[in-house]
């Protein structure tokens, strides 16, 4: 008997079957409108996805860089709560799924899963390529209004990806107030934008003041020492591209890297790491500089050289949103 993909294969392969018969023109014009919508700042008061057309290339060109992404903020998320797993996980907002799937990828086994969006052509394609993932096949897929009158069952784990730059402000809180009230951790992860880490940051503003604990990124709990309108906090998952990536972008490289801002918090202590790379490592001669948050709070350029020994190993081979220390 062959062993089941992993889900990072499953989902590939799920999605090479979508395109199949889809008119490249077609698939192309259908993401750079969706590339329009997503972009623009005004939030919708309707589904950005109105039709399988809309979502098969959605799917297709968003849901890998949105997986990556998601994965990454889970996989810190995972090593600050060592021994814990979700035992059941809700999707706010998931669309066609990509953070189910990446829950599936960072905690083995099968926990009940609920999946809510207001679009029901996402929610459809959802449920249809979720058949490839044996984890995945009893989810539900729940049509919902994302906003101020959701309703929500309780759940460990609360994820809401890539989706509140679509609502008001009044509708986000609301959101996140659910979020808060169902779960034992919430992870809210946005794009790597300006724009989007102020979302983040309202957000962890918000899961803090209810009472939850930073487990990731941050080191702390404290108010963030990233001064606004100077920068913003953000990091890069490695995407490998499809034909369609490449054909909509013009591009030809075989990856791409997904920049994104996140926060995740619990309920219960986590152990967050010592410090975080915030920034891509600079490797100089006999040297690595390291941009570091830690824990105080501050922000802080540390410079490993090789007198460090071992430790100046570890920091070439660190890479950004890497816990530094890295763990014995």
């Amino acid at each position: 008997m062959n062993a089941p993909a992993l889900p990072a294969d499953a989902l590939r392969a799920a999605l090479a079957r979508l395109l199949d018969g889809l008119p490249p023109k077609a698939a192309a014009q259908a993401v750079e409108r969706l590339i329009a919508n997503y972009r623009g700042r005004t939030p919708t008061e309707a589904p950005v996805l109105r039709d399988r057309s809309d979502v098969v290339a959605y799917a297709a060109y968003r849901m890998p860089a949105t997986f990556e992404a998601v994965c990454s903020a889970l996989g810190a998320f995972a090593d600050a709560v060592p021994g814990w797993t979700p035992g059941s996980h809700l999707d706010i907002g998931g669309g066609t799924g990509a953070a189910t799937w990446a829950v599936s990828a960072t905690w083995a086994g099968e926990r009940p899963v609920t999946v809510l969006d207001w679009a029901e052509p996402a929610l459809a394609l959802g449920r249809e390529i979720a058949a490839a993932q044996p984890e995945l096949k009893a989810a539900e897929w729940r049509r919902a209004r994302i906003g101020r009158a959701l309703d929500v069952d309780g759940a460990d784990l609360v994820t809401i990806s890539y989706v509140l730059g679509e609502l008001t402000a009044a509708d986000r809180a609301a959101v996140l107030d659910v979020a808060v009230a169902a779960a034992q951790a919430v992870v809210v992860v946005e794009p790597g934008t300006p724009d989007g880490y102020a979302r983040v940051i309202e957000a962890r503003d918000r899961l803090i003041g209810a009472g939850l604990h930073v487990a990731a990124p941050c080191p702390h709990s404290a108010a963030c020492p990233i001064v606004p309108g100077e920068d913003w906090c953000h990091f890069s998952a490695r995407v490998s591209r499809s034909s369609l990536h490449r054909q909509v972008k013009g591009g030809s490289l075989p990856y791409e890297d997904e920049k994104f801002s996140y926060v995740a918090a619990t309920r219960f202590p986590p152990a967050p790491a010592p410090s975080r790379v915030v920034r891509r490592p600079q490797i100089r001669k006999g040297q690595v500089l390291l941009d570091l948050c830690e824990t105080d709070p501050s922000l802080r350029r540390a410079t490993v050289t090789k007198r460090h020994g071992p430790l100046y190993r570890a920091a070439r081979d660190a890479d950004w949103g890497d816990a530094w220390p890295p763990a014995d």
